[in-house]
This record gives structure tokens, C-alpha cells and sequence, in this order.
């Protein structure tokens, strides 16, 4: 079964931040740790906050809002 949060923009702070993350000046998500490592999306370029479609549950997987990349995630969540 496939479990999800939906939320607005508006989370995005306090959703980054249960994941020990955040946004930089440039808008990119970030280790807050590490500010200078940025999170690579599923693709493996790194991801804007304003791009974040999904983070897939168990895991760290950020996947970017763009038709390729949410369908990717559709075709990979059909599979398991």
C-alpha cells in the first residue's frame, strides 16, 4: 500500500527540516549538517525546493515535479 503526505509550499521548511535539510540562498535543498552538499534528485542532479514532487517513504529519494521525472517514479511504484 502506497502512503502519502500532501501538503503546499508552505510546509516545505518544517517538512526539509524533519529531514535534517533546507534550502540555500540559491533555492537548492541542502544537508543542514553540510550546507555545501546539496540533495540530488532521483536523476541526480541536484533538486530546487520549489521542484520537489515527492520523497519516497523509508528512503531519500527526492524526485522532482517534471512529467519525466513523476512518471518515473509511477512506472517504479507499479513494479514493487
Amino acid at each position: 500500500m502506497i502512503k502519502q503526505i500532501s501538503y503546499d509550499i508552505s510546509a516545505h521548511s518544517f517538512i526539509l527540516d524533519s529531514m535534517s535539510k533546507k534550502v540555500d540562498v540559491e533555492g537548492y535543498i541542502v544537508e543542514k549538517a553540510n550546507p555545501k552538499q546539496k540533495v540530488l534528485a532521483s536523476n541526480g542532479e541536484p533538486i530546487k525546493a520549489n521542484e520537489l514532487g515527492a520523497i519516497i517513504k523509508g528512503s531519500e529519494i527526492f524526485v522532482k515535479s517534471d512529467l519525466i521525472s513523476l512518471i518515473e517514479l509511477s512506472d517504479k511504484l507499479a513494479e514493487d
